[in-house]
C-alpha cells in the first residue's frame, strides 16, 4: 500500500485491501474514506467487506463513491470536513488516489486552490477533474 500525504493529517492511496486495515489504524489514521464505486473492477474487494474490516480495526468509515460522471459526488461538504479535521487524520482511497486528490482540491478553501493544484501536480496526479470545476 502506497500512501501519499497531501497534508499532515490527510493522505490518499490506491485500492486498500481489508488485510491492510490494522496497518492503517497503526499509522494513526482515524478515518477511512472510500471514493471508489463498488464493482468498478473485478479484482476490487466489495465495499461491504472493506467497511467491515475498517470498523473492526476501529476506523471511522465513509463510503463516498465518485466517478467522472458524478464528480464531486453527493457530499462535498462532508469530504471537505473530513479532509481538514486535524483531530482525526484521514486516509482516502480510490483506484490510484487521483480521484481523492481531485476531491481534496475541489472541496478545499478557494484561497488554497492554487497551492493545492500545484501540490497535486508536483506529486504527479492528473488533475483534469479538479480543473474542470
Amino acid at each position: 500500500m502506497q500512501v501519499i500525504s497531501l497534508t499532515d493529517t490527510f493522505a490518499v492511496a490506491g485500492q486498500i485491501l481489508p488485510s491492510e486495515m490494522g496497518e492503517i489504524a497503526a499509522a494513526g489514521y482515524k478515518v477511512l474514506i472510500n471514493n471508489r464505486p463498488d464493482g468498478e473492477a473485478p479484482e476490487q474487494p466489495p465495499e461491504a467487506v472493506i467497511r467491515a474490516a475498517a470498523e473492526e480495526a476501529g476506523l471511522e468509515y465513509h463510503y463516498m463513491p465518485v466517478n467522472a460522471l458524478n464528480f464531486p459526488g453527493e457530499q462535498p461538504e462532508l469530504y471537505a470536513a473530513l479532509a481538514n479535521d486535524a483531530e482525526r487524520p484521514a486516509l482516502a482511497f480510490c483506484r490510484t488516489g487521483t480521484r481523492c486528490t481531485n476531491l481534496w482540491i475541489t472541496t478545499g478553501p478557494a484561497a488554497e486552490r492554487d497551492a493545492r493544484i500545484a501540490h497535486g501536480r508536483a506529486l504527479g496526479f492528473d488533475l483534469k477533474l479538479a480543473l474542470s470545476c
